[in-house]
């Protein structure tokens, strides 16, 4: 269920509530009795956590992750390129 911020605009009484989606909104402030208590637009408070691609892709702010060292192959016939051609 998500919290509301109210704010009365008569006494200027704030609370948070935590209320359903679904319920209606409050309209009577708890302290002076008014009709003038009104939802506030708040910035959502929320964190990705967990396994996904935040957690694996942006958490090191642009660090690329380690990779193993593979042995070096060896070559069993290099062609080295020879200056001055063949003649």
């Amino acid at each position: 269920m998500p919290i509301y911020e109210y704010r009365c605009s008569s006494c200027g009484a704030q609370k948070d509530v935590l209320q359903k989606i679904s319920d209606a909104p409050l309209t009577v402030c708890a302290t002076c009795g008014k009709p003038t208590f009104s939802k506030q637009l708040s910035a959502a408070g929320f964190q990705l956590k967990g396994s996904g691609w935040y957690a694996t892709d942006f958490k090191n702010s642009g660090s690329k992750p380690e990779t193993k060292a593979e042995p070096a192959a060896k070559a069993v016939n290099p062609v080295t390129p020879t200056a001055g051609g063949n003649g």
